[in-house]
């Protein structure tokens, strides 16, 4: 027993020491990594040197050899990154790994529901009604029903027969100023600029709204031959460059406004004020970006840079605005005109409803953008930070109108993240008419979710202007995948309806979707958006919650 002490402490010190010195002896090797580097590559250079004395072929090894050791000097005297200057050559491979992160976080870490900004399984369900494959999971549901923020639809005892159920759901925009109203699929494709992406990407993405009977938004870029080729309906996006639509001073000019909106395949005008992703950030095209084609098509000098302000230049009220849309209507021989925006300030946007009931005057849709909306570039603080997302936008909007009873003039798109029919459905309840979908529309052309769009080396060819990479894209296979997921999403929205016990999308209220706000705690969407009663803004009992923006707001100034 006496023993037992002592050789339990010699036990424990051994132990320290060998541990001590496995931990230092790398230590040292770290610190030397510039001298070990230099000695082997010296040593191994000698070595084949002595037996090319034998055998001249082993000189052939410096073929090899050399590339990595001149990669490994320029580490060595390079000063702009300390692990590689530290750690020649091998330094190298934390930069090949962080590059390959993304890849590697999608193939091998991510589960199926928690991959961002779009999880597999939703991504999957796009693949696969773009390729007219199978749609059906086994086994049941993946999410965690009993989750915080899990949502799910009220069905019916009593469904509708989906077989006799209209599959070609369509909505009228254009009030009484419209004299071309048109008659728009619920789901169409977001705003997307050539530039932004590919020319076969929009030209597969127009060709597959043809086929299907939709609508293309031209996205702020301007719009190219890209864009006409095909003859799909068109949604020409005016931003505030005024990209196609401009005077060599980039100030917005009548006449090549016209030119433009007079095409037969424009059907809607939309002017953009702000957009999810980046709220209230102008844009720069730069130089090297300007090409003459680009140029071109956006009434700019080519080879300069081209700056978009972030705000509008031909107003400054919401009375100008609303003036300004209405000219836009006018020069277009009355089709439908709208605005974008993603809601910031509550009383701005109500502003701009006290200056649509002052001018009797109002845009045939606006289109809500959320802050969870996609962009090819933009800085995180404002894709992280900035504007309201879309379902909390949409229902404040759908209330802002009724508030003051003009809801009837005016349709509403939604935009953020729109990927099957329940989203569809989930966005019509809480307001909206129409959708439309730009991060779906491109993993339907063949988007792998890369997160390369502002590098221009996106391996299939969506977001760049590589050449190379651009070929890669089949214009004709993808645009029967656009088309393809189009179809079948608008079916899955039809049976979901059905499930309902409703007829037409009309019906659809904020009642029928319900969250689980807490663990043992569900609410509808009615009950978390509790909507308004027509004209009460314009009473004297207006809620509470809106009397501070209602003070606020004002038609003459934003």
């Amino acid at each position: 027993m006496a023993l037992e002490l002592p050789v339990a402490y010699g036990y424990y010190f051994t132990s320290c020491y060998i541990y001590d010195t496995l931990h230092w002896f790398p230590l040292q090797i770290k610190k030397s990594m510039r001298k070990i580097f230099i000695i082997t590559a010296l040593s191994l250079s000698i070595f084949i040197i002595l037996i090319s004395l034998l055998n001249p072929h082993v000189l052939w090894s410096f073929a090899v050899l050399l590339p990595l050791i001149a990669m490994g000097l320029h580490d060595i005297f390079q000063s702009k990154q300390t692990i590689k200057r530290n750690f020649p050559l091998i330094g190298r491979l934390r930069y090949f790994f962080e590059m390959i992160r993304p890849e590697i976080q999608q193939y091998f870490v991510e589960s199926d529901t928690d991959g961002r900004p779009i999880n597999r399984i939703d991504r999957s369900v796009v693949y696969q009604r773009a390729k007219g494959q199978t749609d059906t999971t086994p086994f049941g549901t993946q999410h965690n029903v009993y989750a915080e923020g899990y949502e799910w639809l009220s069905h019916s005892i009593i469904p509708r027969n989906y077989h006799q159920m209209n599959h070609d759901p369509r909505v009228l925009i254009g009030n009484k100023h419209c004299a071309q109203p048109y008659q728009a699929s619920i789901l169409n494709i977001s705003a997307m600029s050539f530039g932004a992406l590919s020319n076969n990407a929009i030209e597969a993405l127009n060709a597959g709204a043809k086929i299907g009977g939709f609508a293309h938004n031209t996205g702020e870029g301007g719009m190219s031959n890209y864009h006409l080729k095909h003859g799909g309906d068109i949604i020409w996006q005016i931003g505030t460059g005024y990209f196609g639509a401009r005077d060599a001073e980039g100030k917005f000019n009548d006449e090549n406004f016209r030119k433009n909106a007079l095409l037969p395949q424009v059907k809607m005008i939309e002017l953009k004020l702000s957009q999810g992703a980046k709220p209230g950030h102008g844009g720069i095209l730069p130089a090297k970006k300007n090409t003459p084609e680009i140029a071109a098509i956006r009434l700019v000098t080519p080879g300069t840079t081209v700056y978009s302000p972030p705000y509008h230049s031909a107003f400054n009220t919401p009375l100008g605005l609303i003036q300004f849309l209405q000219k836009l209507r006018q020069l277009s021989d009355g089709k439908p005109v709208g605005f974008k925006l993603c809601i910031g300030r509550k009383s701005e946007f109500l502003g701009i409803c006290k200056a649509m009931v002052q001018l009797d005057v109002y845009p045939d849709f606006i289109t809500i953008d959320g802050g969870e909306g996609g962009t090819g570039a933009a800085p995180p603080e404002f894709s992280n930070s900035v504007g309201m997302p879309m379902l909390d936008a949409i229902a404040f909007v759908e209330n802002a109108l009724i508030g003051f009873g003009i809801r009837h003039h005016i349709k509403l798109i939604a935009s953020g993240k729109i990927l099957s029919g329940f989203s569809i459905l989930r966005a019509i309840a809480l307001g909206a008419d129409v959708c439309n979908s730009a991060r779906a529309m491109m993993l339907a052309l063949g988007c792998i979710q890369a997160l390369r769009c502002n590098a221009n080396n996106c391996p299939t060819g969506v977001a760049t202007q590589d050449k190379e990479l651009v070929a890669g894209l089949d214009v004709e296979d993808k645009k029967t995948r656009v088309a393809n997921f189009h179809k079948t999403t608008i079916n899955s929205f039809v049976e979901l309806l059905g499930a309902t016990g409703l007829d037409s999308p009309k019906d659809l209220k904020r009642m029928h979707i319900n969250r689980r706000v807490f663990m043992n705690e569900v609410r509808t969407f009615e009950e978390i958006f509790p909507s308004l009663d027509t004209k009460i803004l314009l009473s004297q009992n207006i809620p509470e919650g809106y009397k501070k923006e209602m003070e606020l707001a004002f038609a003459e100034k934003f």
